[in-house]
């Protein structure tokens, strides 16, 4: 291995034109981590919030954008025992994923699923790891229950769809384009409901009978918050993860109270590599059987050069995509 890498820096706040290819030193593994030599790494909307200058890392991550990344072992650090050099891994990170090297902790890490290339692995942890903790884990989805889930088109959106419908839950969902409502009936959405021009607050109630949904996933915020309450069931669990359209919103508490709402959120990437952990354990253990035979899938839109990535985050912008955005940082082979 070289003592550089070719990375992608963010040269300052400000638009997809601020990343910017660079050379830096290699990094070393640490204790309980191991260095990945990159294949693929995904594009995410904080990767974009934290270029703008409005998401910084966490204390001691790395300043280079990336959460989620997919390649071989390329060296591990003390102590870790259960993954060995030259492994097909991908893996969640708080930062460093636009680089053709990057360390992760061992417990973040997990085995490509079989039949998998690393390019489809890396689209994996960023989206399935954040559905999980929040639908299921914050969210309490169960089977028979029923699912709302708002921006149904992105990587999360695409991922939330498959995975309610895998573990027994109807799924109803918002988009923003007939095409891509489309798609998202074909993940395994009950029903589609373009937000331009058609009232979802509306649409579920009748779908349900009156009754509503037992959960919201939402990453709009904003005005959105209070209209999905006047669609959630008697207690049903709002759980919400990005704002949009916003993050401050006028509700009213009367239907929180008399319905017994639970409103609850979460982030990320400041969690602690024990908490990441356990999520990485729950995904081996109920989520990679799925992907395994493809009852659930990543869903990728497109795929840029390491040294492009400024056009896979002006493509992110314009929300265009269904689904995942990729980066390519070396062939497979």
């Amino acid at each position: 291995m070289a003592d550089t890498m070719t990375v992608v820096e963010i040269t300052s706040p400000g638009g997809p034109e601020v990343l910017k290819p660079a050379t830096r030193p290699r990094p070393r593994p640490g204790r309980g981590e191991v260095l990945i030599e990159v294949v693929a790494a995904g594009i995410n909307r904080p990767d974009a919030l934290q270029r703008t200058g409005h998401y910084n890392p966490p204390p001691g991550a790395s300043d280079i954008p990336g959460l989620e990344v997919a390649g071989r072992v390329a060296e591990l650090g003390e102590g870790v025992s259960d993954w060995k050099v030259g492994d097909r891994l991908c893996a969640l990170v708080a930062g460093g994923g636009y680089a053709e090297y990057c360390v992760a902790p061992a417990p973040q890490c997990l085995p490509v699923p079989d039949g998998y290339s690393l390019l489809e692995a890396a689209a994996i942890p960023e989206t399935f790891f954040t559905v999980w903790t929040n639908v299921f884990d914050r969210g309490r989805l169960a089977p028979g229950e029923s699912l709302l889930v708002h921006g149904g088109s992105s990587g999360i959106g695409t991922t939330a769809i498959q995975l309610g419908r895998a573990f027994g839950a109807r799924v109803f969902t918002t988009a923003g384009s007939p095409e891509k409502c489309a798609a998202c009936l074909e993940l395994g959405a009950e029903r589609a409901i373009n937000y331009r021009d058609q009232d979802f607050v509306e649409i579920v109630k009748e779908a349900t009978g009156g009754r509503g949904v037992d959960v919201v996933l939402d990453m709009v915020g904003g005005d959105y918050v209070p209209r999905s309450i006047a669609c959630m069931a008697e207690s049903g669990r709002h759980v919400s993860i990005a704002f949009l359209r916003g993050i401050k919103t006028t509700i009213n508490l009367e239907p929180i109270m008399r319905k017994r709402l639970t409103l609850t959120g979460s982030t990320l990437r400041p969690r602690t590599v024990d908490e990441k952990a356990a999520i990485a354990r729950s995904l081996r253990d109920k989520v990679w059987p799925k992907l395994a035979d493809r009852s659930v899938r990543p869903v990728i839109h497109a795929t840029f050069p390491l040294a492009d990535a400024a056009g896979g985050h002006a493509l992110l912008e314009t929300s265009q995509h269904i689904g995942k955005i990729m980066l390519r940082v070396r062939d497979e082979a």
